[in-house]
């Protein structure tokens, strides 16, 4: 299992360099650091008084890192997690915020644990979590990487804009999709004939 700054360096590497694409609900991101990030954290790189755009294009890869490890990694309790989680949960954190937790709080439910669906990692959580494990052992993580593409599927059902990061603009599958499915033994990949079903109805 790579340790915690490897994660991180690979959640960098996947989130690429900086971007502003209207529809993402990130808005202006650098490494996977978003404006909205750097603004909570309050950190001001070009030291001109104000966060803005040009913060976010100051952000380094080793930056990046450093942010995702102590407030995405650290802060939210993720290493409390049983360790077959913990890269699934904390790239889909630096992806979706809290809903990475409540996307597993879900599951938990789903599996026969009962736990309150707030996005927190407290002792219900972790407690559920380490019962999940102990029962599907060599199936959590798969569980939870489905569940993460369900719930990119969910969001583009309800928005269209959301569509262009599920689907490409040939028909293959969205950078959403293909990064869930990173997380997830092959044999539970869509087919091409399963992807294009599942997302018919947007045509």
């Amino acid at each position: 299992m790579p340790d915690v700054r490897q994660i991180a360096a690979e959640i960098v590497a996947r989130e690429g360099g900086f971007v502003d694409d209207p529809d993402d609900p990130g808005g202006a991101t650098k490494h996977g650091v978003t404006l909205a990030t750097l603004r909570r954290l309050g950190l001001d790189l070009d030291k001109d008084g104000d966060v803005d755009e040009q913060d976010v294009r100051r952000v380094s890869r080793d930056l990046a890192i450093d942010l995702f490890v102590q407030h995405y990694f650290e802060a939210p309790g993720i290493a409390r997690l049983p360790q077959v989680l913990h890269a699934s949960v904390f790239d889909m954190q630096v992806n979706a915020g809290s809903n990475a937790v409540k996307i597993l709080q879900r599951l938990l439910n789903q599996m026969g644990q009962r736990v309150l669906v707030d996005g927190v990692i407290g002792p219900q959580t972790i407690a559920a979590a380490d019962a999940a494990a102990a029962m599907a052992p060599d199936h959590l993580a798969d569980a939870y990487a489905i569940a993460r593409r369900n719930y990119y599927f969910r969001l583009a059902d309800a928005r269209a804009n959301l569509r262009k990061f599920v689907r490409t603009r040939r028909g293959g599958k969205g950078g959403w999709i293909t990064r869930a499915e990173g997380f997830m033994s092959p044999r539970y990949h869509l087919t091409d004939q399963e992807f294009d079903s599942r997302v018919a109805a947007w045509r």
